[in-house]
Parts: structure tokens; sequence; C-alpha cells
């Protein structure tokens, strides 16, 4: 429990988190495909408001379909809409071989153009505000509220701290390095990161001084 805030995460390959405030139940990511039965098991036990994707790369929606299908509205930055509907299919990974992850977007299962609601940094859901943290992709968002922000791959943990995710992986790693920065600066208590555990204000101010 954090103030008024609870969160749980579910690693689906990728972290999804559980956020429950007394606004509402928000999860935040869809996890990879392989682990789509056990998001579905999720969304139905935790029975969320919404679901916001914090970006459009498959191990973090993968499991969005199943959000759509069960009446879960989807969120996303209008810059990320593209690759959720598969009208684009640019995928960093695996690392200088595009045309492989061309092929690995093709074949997860896309969202519909109306099952995909757009969603700006400085809205609030469910309690939390909408931040922008682009840099791994134009259009990744995340959430803040009493200190704590989920932070998608603008930071990624690791068993020495804070990282960024391989310049290979970014769509500008230096607007990544920006972002990072920006993180920083902000009045924080805990970073909430799309892969690894939980990461202290210091640990993200440690990353950040670092020359990348």
């Amino acid at each position: 429990m954090i103030s008024a805030v609870n969160v749980s995460v579910q690693r689906l390959y990728a972290n999804v988190y559980l956020l429950s405030t007394p606004q509402g139940r928000l999860v935040v990511d869809a996890g990879a495909l392989p682990y789509a039965a056990r998001y579905a098991g999720v969304l139905r036990a935790f029975r969320p408001d919404a679901v916001l994707l914090t970006h459009a790369h498959v191990d973090h929606a993968g499991g969005a379909w199943v959000a759509a299908r069960l009446g879960v509205p989807v969120l996303a930055h209008p810059l990320e809409r593209p690759g959720l509907t598969g009208a684009v299919h640019d995928l960093p990974y695996p690392a200088g071989r595009p045309a492989l992850g061309r092929l690995i977007s093709q074949a997860h299962r896309k969202l519909g153009a109306h099952q995909l609601t757009d969603i700006h940094p400085g809205e609030a859901l469910a309690g939390w505000q909408v931040v922008h943290l682009p840099g791994h992709t134009a259009g990744q968002i995340g959430v803040f509220r009493d200190g704590v922000l989920v932070a998608g791959d603008a930071v990624v943990g690791g068993p020495d701290g804070a990282h960024l995710p391989r310049a290979a992986y970014n769509a500008d790693h230096a607007q990544a390095l920006r972002t990072l920065r920006r993180m920083a600066a902000m009045d924080l208590r805990a970073v909430l990161p799309g892969h690894g555990a939980a990461l202290t204000p210091g640990q993200v101010r440690a990353r950040a001084v670092r020359d990348d």
C-alpha cells in the first residue's frame, strides 16, 4: 500500500501493474502474447475500469486484444495507435534485424481501431495523471500519483539498479536519456519500471547522471 494507492505487479514477461485507488482500478500494460490466458484471468479477477498501454511493443501490448474482447476499455497515446492496430509493424528487436521484427509484429493479434481509445498527457485516469515519457517510442506514456511513477520502458530495473533499454531498442536514444533525466528531477518516492524490480529515486538519479 502506497498512501491511498494499492499497487501489485504481475510479471507476464513485461511487468503488468494493477493499480487501485478510491477513484478506480487501472491495469497498466498487457504483457506478452504467451501469457494471454493468465492475463485474461488477471482482468477477470481485478475487474479494472480500463487498461492503459504504455507503448505498442508486443511484450507490453501482446494481450491487449484480450482486454478488448472482455469489454475493458484500452487506452494509449495517439502516436502508438499505428503499432497497436497493425497499420505499421516497426519492432526494434531482435536488434539489427528489422525484417524479423516486422514478422514478429505481424504474428501478433492487433486491436481494431474502434477498440482503442486515445489518451493524452495531462489527463487524469483512475486518480493518476498521464505523463509523456518519449524516447523508447515516440508515444510512450506512464502514470504518476503521490510520488509513484509507473514508467513503462523509460527505465528498466536490473540487479545493479536502473538502466535505459539498449540504444538499438529505443526509437530515439537521446530523447530516452532526456526523459530519464527529467524523471530524475521529479519529486518521486518510487519508480515502477516495465521490466525488473521497483526502483528508488536515488537509483534513477544515479543512472541519469551517467553518460549513456
